[in-house]
């Protein structure tokens, strides 16, 4: 599922590729699934009970992008939609998302041609350009302004059980929710389950305001890729540990008593876990689902994750096992 879905393109806004088939593979699960008027792909799965309270699994399936701006020379000029990081961006190989897509190189000079102080600079993204291989007239005709585009990478395996590729932010969350309805099977409960692959997180959380607003639900479990350890990472950072398990955040984003019933939950089966600290808004879809109407009790269950952002980033499969079989528990109890 996750080499599947993290192949297919899905910038903010541009989402219908992937939407399509995550609506494909949520459907087996749900009563129903609708997709609205923003892109959301949602499902629900019916417990039987009249006026049974609403439980909501959420992740995004967009990834970070850019958009065409302008032709200059047979290059294109771009900017970022979402997180783009600048300093990845140097040579990098990039999917332009045209029928059929190109693809392009970001052009950077050679080191031979530079000087000292212009090494060490960082390149800022508007003075950057994607290099397809095309003459000024083509290029015009083929790409016009307008036109969005991805990080181009392929997914694989790396190292003993994990995975490495783009848009793993966020659709190993979408894997990890998925992998918790095959879990569930057919397990009753006592909860109407709702199921929102929502759109548009990477440029504000836009997606996930109107799709909680008009499900309603009572709680809501936010799946979202959090920061993993690494040798470079600050002292002072609350970082998870790869491959520690699924991280419950803390912190105001985040109800208090449903952070605490997950803890609980997990430690009574035996599910790794790790707790982090959110300080104040945990720039998730969370701050959108939790002021929502009159307010929605919500938790955020992190996937430790390196090198977010980039081309390659780097998820454990065991940690979305761990946190798939977190939210089994939720549902159930």
């Amino acid at each position: 599922m996750l080499i599947e879905l993290s192949s297919i393109p899905g910038p903010p806004g541009f989402e219908g590729p992937v939407a399509v088939r995550v609506s494909e593979m949520l459907a087996p699960y749900m009563n129903e699934t609708w997709t609205d008027v923003m892109g959301n792909v949602l499902g629900v799965r019916r417990c039987g009970r009249e006026g049974a309270p609403k439980l909501m699994f959420e992740a995004h399936i967009d990834e970070i992008g850019f958009i065409v701006t302008g032709v200059e020379e047979g290059f294109l000029r771009f900017t970022a939609m979402g997180g783009l990081d600048a300093r990845v961006l140097p040579a990098s190989v990039v999917a332009v998302l045209t029928q059929p897509p190109l693809y392009g190189v970001v052009s950077v000079m050679p080191p031979h041609v530079l000087k000292k102080e212009d090494m060490e600079k960082n390149i800022k993204i508007e003075d950057m350009f994607i290099d397809v291989g095309l003459s000024q007239e083509d290029a015009e005709k083929a790409v016009p302004p307008g036109t969005p585009g991805i990080m181009a990478s392929a997914t694989g395996h790396f190292g003993e059980n994990g995975m490495r590729g783009k848009a793993m932010d966020d659709r190993a969350g979408v894997v990890a929710i998925l992998r918790a309805l095959e879990l569930l099977g057919d397990a009753e409960l006592d909860v109407d389950l709702y199921v929102m692959a929502s759109v548009q997180e990477e440029v504000g959380t836009r997606g996930a305001a109107p799709g909680v607003f008009a499900v309603r639900p009572d709680r809501c479990i936010v799946v979202e890729a959090d920061f993993a350890k690494s040798p470079d990472s600050k002292p002072n950072e609350t970082k998870a540990e790869f491959g520690g398990g699924v991280v419950i955040s803390r912190g105001p984003n985040i109800n208090k008593t449903l952070a605490e019933t997950a803890e609980k939950l997990a430690g009574e089966n035996g599910i790794k876990y790790q707790i982090c600290i959110e300080p104040g808004d945990s720039g998730t879809n969370a701050r959108a689902i939790q002021v929502s109407r009159t307010g929605v009790a919500t938790a955020i269950f992190g996937l430790p994750m390196r090198y977010m952002h980039s081309p390659q980033e780097v998820v454990s499969l065991d940690d979305i096992e761990s946190a798939a079989r977190l939210l089994c528990e939720v549902a159930r109890s």
